[in-house]
């Protein structure tokens, strides 16, 4: 067999570099053409389309605006936003919500990026704070002492309420046991108690929203004999009636269609493959009286501490709620009022209203508890904050406006890992958290979410404590309106509680 010379070597080798180059051109020639062709289709169907002027105009090209409008959030997030910048929340507030899941927050070096605008809240440090160990811990605050099962929580911050249809399975299961570890309540929001609220252990606030979902009648009536077996689950804690909430005040919840699969109609009690869209009111509600005999009817069937949930508006109607109670007796009142911001939660919404309906809970929160201390009802209704508190700052802040207790429901979504991607109501969430997609659930492992969970939890019980010490208080619910100041418009600061006084003048 003759040896291949250099010459035929190299031969051989051009050769196979020209078919190479051959069959690159004749691909590059086939991309080409496709590309051409799909351009040639889009530009008929753009030209002869009536329905979007720019790419009727402008065929083909004027696909590209949509393109960079999606584009954009993520250019922004990542690219061109500063670090206080990014609504609704910011990548400060984000990274310290994802720090506090680790080992606890990072200390920062050379002083505050942030800016004092008027309107930001200031702590006033004592001149002798607590030191290590001086403080003194209180006794939990016992809810609905007077019914048959009352609850002392052990945590002052707690996991508000998102519903298993809203959110994903593992993400409801990493919340669990996230809330089991870190012994702080889980809210079951308003789509029902699913197993997944159950099964790490934790203590659970029921939700019933205005379609009573889990215990309702067809026609979203109260199902005593539904809730009465719900109930003899001692994981159980409280029964919220929830009336309105952040994301759409004065709107019912909505669940889209393609969420609603078969374990979640079954839990909710409705037919699979419809939207849950639920009352904007309960219908057997409608009025002070109507809505106190509703919490008497759920206190006495469930033996557990009732209240309600509402995003503070109009206090007429709140005044007059009120005015029944005292008519009727303390007995009467709810035992706990969450009061939640109408800056947006964590429920998709109409924009009209997570943009334009309800008070943020700076202002609806203090504008409660007045009302109650006016009237001689704040020992007996405890007052849960909850809207857009998300950092050891936000539930001080809850504290020295009134708050009890402090609810987040954003933030743990962070501590879940969400990265605001904003696509919460289109069941394509990259994190997995509010889609009910496989492929992308496969991204939340709930074993380590929930430390996650946990560590949020403690971490920021431990950090809203040390905001308190440094003001010299032995707890945060010591905390008052003149433990913070707030900057005003020539940039120095008053206490909160003149600049309230002045306000309700």
């Amino acid at each position: 067999m003759r040896l291949m010379d250099s010459g035929d070597m190299m031969e051989m080798l051009t050769g196979t570099a020209i078919r190479g180059l051959n069959i690159l051109g004749s691909l590059f020639l086939f991309i080409i053409g496709a590309v051409m062709a799909v351009a040639v289709v889009f530009f008929f169907i753009d030209i002869t389309q009536t329905k979007d002027s720019v790419r009727r105009n402008y065929p083909v090209i004027g696909r590209f605006r949509g393109l960079f409008s999606k584009l954009g959030e993520f250019f922004r997030q990542y690219f061109f936003a500063m670090d206080r910048e990014e609504m609704p929340f910011n990548r400060a507030e984000r990274e310290w919500v994802n720090d506090a899941t680790h080992e606890g927050s990072e200390t920062v070096p050379f002083g505050s990026t942030k800016r004092l605008a008027p309107g930001t809240a200031i702590f006033a440090n004592g001149l002798f704070p607590k030191l290590d160990g001086e403080w003194e811990k209180p006794d939990p605050v016992t809810i609905g002492p007077d019914t048959k099962h009352p609850y002392a929580p052990y945590s002052f911050f707690n996991i508000s309420a998102m519903s298993y249809g809203s959110l994903s399975e593992p993400a409801i299961r990493a919340l669990s046991h996230g809330a089991g570890l870190a012994g702080c309540w889980l809210n079951t929001g308003e789509g029902g108690l699913s197993p997944f609220h159950l099964e790490g252990g934790c203590d659970i606030v029921f939700q019933m929203g205005t379609a009573k979902f889990g215990v309702r009648n067809d026609d979203a009536t109260l199902n005593t004999q539904k809730l009465a077996k719900l109930c003899e689950n001692p994981q159980i804690k409280m029964i919220e009636i929830k009336l309105s909430q952040g994301a759409k005040p004065g709107k019912g919840g909505i669940l889209p269609a393609g969420k609603v699969n078969k374990e979640i109609a079954e839990i909710r009690g409705i037919p699979e493959g419809q939207a849950a869209i639920s009352p904007n009111r309960h219908v057997d509600a409608g009025s002070p009286e109507e809505l106190l005999d509703l919490i008497h009817l759920t206190r006495e069937t469930s033996g557990r501490p009732t209240g309600i949930k509402f995003v503070v508006g109009d206090m007429r109607p709140i005044e007059d709620l009120i005015a029944e109670i005292k008519k009727r007796g303390e007995a009467s009142a709810p035992d706990f009022i969450t009061v939640d911001g109408g800056d947006g939660g964590t429920g998709a919404a109409p924009m009209p209203l997570i943009d334009n309906v309800g008070l943020t809970v700076r202002e609806g929160l203090p504008l409660i508890d007045d009302l109650l201390r006016k009237e001689g009802l704040r020992e007996r209704i405890k007052i849960i904050a909850s809207g857009k508190l998300i950092t050891p700052a936000d539930v001080a802040w809850a504290f020295c406006a009134g708050a009890d207790f402090a609810n987040a429901g954003r933030g743990f979504m962070f501590a879940l890992g969400c990265i605001q991607a904003l696509k919460c109501n289109e069941n394509t969430c990259p994190t997995g958290i509010t889609t009910h997609d496989k492929r992308l659930q496969r991204g939340l492992n709930p074993e380590n979410k929930s430390v996650r969970v946990m560590n949020y939890c403690k971490n920021m019980v431990k950090e809203v404590e040390m905001i308190a010490h440094s003001c010299g208080a032995d707890h945060p619910r010591d905390l008052t309106r003149n433990h913070v100041l707030i900057v005003q418009q020539d940039g120095h600061s008053e206490p909160f509680s003149k600049v309230w006084k002045e306000a309700l003048l």
